[in-house]
């Protein structure tokens, strides 16, 4: 999609079109999960700040390329699909949105 969007709240609709598939939400949890601990746990130990991008997107893309079958919204929209990312995670995990396992 080559749309342009001028707002989060205008962005997130497509993001979770994007993310249908209970095992590619599920991977977006397990990634944002390992990636809030790494930060935490980079207070410890640094060099877990290298690791965030690469265990986050590691989950997400596997989740987009092998269950979704789609590009990953941060190819196109990066700041609004990092949000999203934990705006889904946030609403997963409150109960406001579900896996559907």
């Amino acid at each position: 999609m080559d749309h342009q969007f001028n707002s989060f709240k205008e962005f997130y609709p497509f993001y979770l079109s994007q993310h249908q598939h209970p095992i590619c939400r599920l991977l977006h949890v397990i990634g944002t999960s390992s990636v809030i601990y790494l930060f935490f746990t980079s207070f410890i130990s640094p060099q877990n700040l290298l690791l965030m991008p690469i265990i986050g997107y590691g989950f997400a893309w596997l989740g987009h390329f092998i269950f979704e079958n789609n590009k990953p919204a941060t190819f196109k929209n990066p700041i609004y699909s990092l949000i999203g990312d934990f705006y889904m995670f946030w609403n997963i995990v409150s109960g406001k949105e579900k896996i559907n396992l």
